[in-house]
């Protein structure tokens, strides 16, 4: 892994718009879920996108690692322009860029083992002997806090927390530079939710990551962020450093979105 200096660009995105279209070839509707978004994400640090169901930002993440094409606009990431990679060039960033979901119960596959599941993404690149995957799955569950004595456990036997270490483990196993976190503790018991925080941003910290957290939660946001996107109907309403933004809001939906969101 190639650490980015601090204020270096780790993820630019301009002018970027994602339009989803509806309906039959005769009567055809379109939604404009992204609009002209322009956002920076510099080395080592961490940007919030916040915003309520359906305002964009797991699309404007999904867009940012290559998992979904923008419809117009120019989205770069470690210097290369995503829209320009072929094929084999995606696949090779692709171990520069990760994605923690949502959702691990859906991320994970209930047939593999822990120790298969941390082994996976480095197979499947082609990385290490096979005696070094099993030395690298070792040491991403020592860094997710996972016990080595549940190598051979598969997910429905761990926790809703654990599962969520389970994929932060494997996010992690390509050792990326830029990683979204897409909701990473919605679906967390609010117990398990600062634990889970305090590990990612450890983390970060300890591997000097640059990434885009998305959450609801401004709370969660506030904690975890340098700089914050509020989003509201694909577009950004407010952006900036996470201090002032929080310290004194200037638009009205960031507002109301800090007078809903109780102290974490």
């Amino acid at each position: 892994m190639n650490i980015v200096p601090t204020g270096q660009p780790v993820l630019s995105m301009s002018a970027v718009c994602k339009d989803f279209k509806f309906g039959s070839l005769i009567k055809r509707s379109v939604h404009h879920a992204v609009k002209n978004v322009d956002l920076t994400l510099r080395g080592r640090e961490i940007l919030g996108l916040v915003g309520e169901s359906g305002s964009g930002k797991s699309t404007v993440g999904r867009m940012a690692i290559g998992l979904a094409k923008p419809t117009s606009g120019t989205i770069t990431v470690l210097g290369d322009e995503l829209e320009h990679l072929n094929k084999a060039e995606m696949r090779q960033k692709r171990r520069t860029m990760q994605m923690i979901f949502q959702d691990s119960s859906n991320s994970l596959n209930p047939r593999m083992s822990l120790h298969e599941l941390l082994c996976e993404p480095l197979r499947v690149q082609g990385l290490y002997t096979r005696e070094e995957r099993d030395k690298r799955a070792i040491l991403l569950a020592d860094e997710v806090q996972l016990a080595r004595k549940w190598l051979d456990r598969r997910p429905h036997e761990f926790s809703g927390g654990q599962r969520q270490r389970i994929s932060i483990a494997r996010a992690l196993a390509l050792e990326p530079e830029l990683i979204v976190a897409d909701e990473p503790v919605s679906a967390l018991d609010v117990s398990v939710q600062a634990t889970v925080l305090n590990l990612l941003k450890d983390i970060q910290e300890e591997r000097k990551l640059s990434m885009v957290f998305i959450s609801h939660d401004m709370a969660v946001v506030e904690f975890m962020s340098d700089n914050v996107a509020v989003l509201y109907n694909g577009s950004i309403v407010e952006y900036g450093p996470a201090d002032s933004l929080f310290a004194s809001p200037q638009n009205d939906y960031t507002k109301i979105l800090l007078a809903s969101t109780p102290t974490l």
